[in-house]
């Protein structure tokens, strides 16, 4: 676990227990107290928020080469290759990019990452969501421990979309979220890998 986690944990532990001291204060009738430890549970809260932002902005988005891992734990992600499929649909004016991701499990038993999702990013901001049903091996199946798999999640973008990326990230809804410094926390830019398209 990193020091950022291990922080996250601290001060959610801790506003846990200034919240249960203040509905004590206020159970027995202490208003008085319970305005003084609201007053500091929400100094620490914006302190840890104010931190959290600052940190997002302040760092520069990671770009990451074809071929170097990206790992959650004993999980890591590497894109190992970029194609383009010709002809998925007839007259339409977009194409199809095709990202070979090798998925290995470093541990000792079977895991999967169970919240991992993929998108496509261009220099323009633009995001394209993998097509449905047609990348084989799911970058969250589960994997056996000490091997690998291939996930190829397929993109139908823009025709004149350049400067492709592809994101992993946990989706909006996680604790990554609120650990500072992680590429999924609120107002960071995400870590991106390099396409070279």
């Amino acid at each position: 676990m990193k020091a950022t986690e291990l922080l996250l944990l601290g001060v959610s532990g801790w506003s846990a227990i200034g919240a249960a001291g203040i509905a004590v204060s206020l159970l027995r009738g202490r208003r008085a107290e319970a305005m003084k430890h609201s007053a500091w549970l929400a100094a620490v809260l914006g302190g840890y928020v104010l931190l959290l932002l600052g940190v997002s902005l302040a760092q520069k988005q990671r770009v990451v080469g074809i071929g170097e891992d990206q790992c959650y734990g004993e999980m890591c992600f590497a894109v190992v290759n970029v194609d383009e499929v010709p002809g998925l649909v007839a007259g339409e004016d977009s194409r199809v990019v095709r990202v070979t991701v090798r998925v290995t499990n470093h541990g000792h038993s079977a895991e999967s990452e169970g919240l991992i999702e993929a998108y496509l990013m261009d220099s323009k901001k633009r995001i394209w969501q993998p097509l449905a049903g047609l990348s084989g091996n799911r970058l969250n199946g589960r994997v056996a421990g000490g091997s690998e798999m291939l996930s190829e999640p397929m993109f139908r973008v823009a025709r004149d979309a350049t400067g492709l990326g592809l994101v992993l990230t946990h989706g909006e809804w996680q604790p990554g979220r609120l650990v500072v410094g992680d590429s999924d926390s609120l107002g960071h830019e995400k870590t991106v890998v390099a396409l070279g398209r």
